[in-house]
């Protein structure tokens, strides 16, 4: 005999896995009160707990109405959030630490985000169409982990305090969590002579980040970023609640059996599954599975084809 059991203990295991990944070097934005006045409290406890966790598992948390609430940009934390906000300037290299406490096959790049429309301005500055693959261990590709970018000139977009962050984003879609980190900074018109101690070391534009080859910027497809583009080709749009590789697992059949039935049934649909828990389970269990459901949704700048 089949029961919601099952189906809430895969509920609260997809939200509890931890595959870990966050920017360590220079300092990102940590969870703090304006994530909690964004997103509200159960987010904000998961985040401030790990913030090494997965988006997803944050929109799993998410209760109530929160239209504030950015969870695609920087996991949802605002600049209010912010810590350090580096100086920069056009062509200085910044040297890049990120921790990987689990590894999980996916792509990533990391790209200057312009905040107010959520864009990438220009192109990465790094990416990979290989990231933290479990097949390869971490110690043979320190490139994943430590790495240089080298400063577009974006003085015109990134002026002030807020208007934009370097943002670290790294995508396992097989197992449908995605990592984000941001790094605030400004970058003026001309040369800064108040560089932050992390980010000191200046170099020409053309200088090489290490192990290019493995990691070219190249690697994600031309229509990923353009500088004139509001969003890359292949993003989806935030509104979509649910994306159609959700719906095709689900049975096109009609319900069978009735929804006060404890038996699950036999076969159905993913709104019909849903109805069944919450007549069998509660709303709790009905509303976190349906978060689940809509947390499948691609990222909104997703850059691979």
């Amino acid at each position: 005999m089949k029961s919601y059991s099952a189906a809430v203990a895969l509920a609260g295991f997809v939200s509890s896995v931890a595959a870990h990944g966050y920017i360590t070097s220079p300092a990102p934005r940590l969870p703090g009160d304006g994530l909690k006045a964004a997103c509200g409290d159960q987010v904000y406890n998961q985040q401030s707990s790990d913030h090494y966790g997965n988006v997803q598992g944050s929109i799993q948390n998410l209760q109530g109405d929160h239209p504030d609430c950015r969870i695609w940009q920087c996991k949802g934390v605002p600049f209010s959030d912010a810590g350090e906000v580096f100086s920069y300037t056009a062509g200085q290299v910044i040297p890049m630490t990120v921790e990987i406490r689990a590894p999980h096959d996916g792509v990533a790049n990391v790209s200057v985000v312009k905040v107010s429309s959520d864009t990438v301005i220009g192109a990465p500055l790094i990416s990979w169409d290989q990231y933290a693959l479990t097949s390869s261990p971490l110690s043979e590709h320190p490139d994943w982990t430590s790495f240089d970018i080298t400063m577009p000139d974006v003085s015109s977009e990134c002026a002030n305090a807020g208007d934009c962050v370097i943002q670290w984003y790294w995508n396992a879609a097989s197992i449908d969590q995605t990592y984000e980190a941001c790094i605030d900074f400004t970058m003026g018109g001309g040369s800064s002579g108040t560089v932050p101690a992390s980010s000191a070391s200046a170099a020409p534009a053309t200088s090489a980040t290490p192990k290019a080859s493995s990691a070219p910027a190249s690697s994600a497809p031309a229509s990923s970023a353009p500088a004139t583009s509001a969003a890359p080709t292949a993003t989806v749009p935030a509104s979509t609640p649910t994306p159609s590789s959700v719906e095709v697992v689900a049975t096109p059949t009609a319900t069978a059996g009735s929804g006060s039935d404890s038996t699950l049934p036999e076969t159905f649909t993913i709104d019909s599954f849903i109805t069944w828990l919450r007549a069998n389970a509660g709303s709790d269990a009905a509303n976190k599975v349906r978060r689940m459901v809509a947390a499948r949704r691609a990222h909104p700048r997703a850059f691979e084809l």
